[in-house]
């Protein structure tokens, strides 16, 4: 089935659906990375500091900024760097340099 000027009407309902969809997609991959890392957490006796709330804001940004200016979904952005923010930012450990500080006074 064709449209105007060639183009297939079956390719734009996918293009429009993934676009809508796209958001969503990102999101539950982001709340799975995010409870995943909190039930990880809670068997660890010894907790870690690391920079996840870090790298989430600072990834809002950064997608926000590069899908302005590549002109995409707004949303698309600010889930795929919310997402790759968190994934950046738990990988790094934060080193607790107030313990050190107590062992010297």
């Amino acid at each position: 089935m064709e449209g105007k000027e060639g183009e297939t009407i079956e390719m734009d309902g996918f293009f429009v659906f993934a676009s809508a969809a796209l958001p969503w997609i990102a999101m539950g991959l982001l709340l799975a990375v995010f409870f995943a890392r909190g039930a990880r957490r809670k068997k660890d006796t010894k907790k870690k500091e690391d920079y996840g709330a870090e790298g989430m804001a600072l990834g809002m940004c950064f997608g926000v900024a590069m899908a302005s200016a590549l002109q995409l979904d707004i949303g698309v952005g600010l889930t795929a760097g919310m997402l790759l923010g968190l994934i950046v930012g738990s990988s790094m450990e934060k080193k607790d340099d107030r313990k050190k500080e107590e062992k010297t006074e």
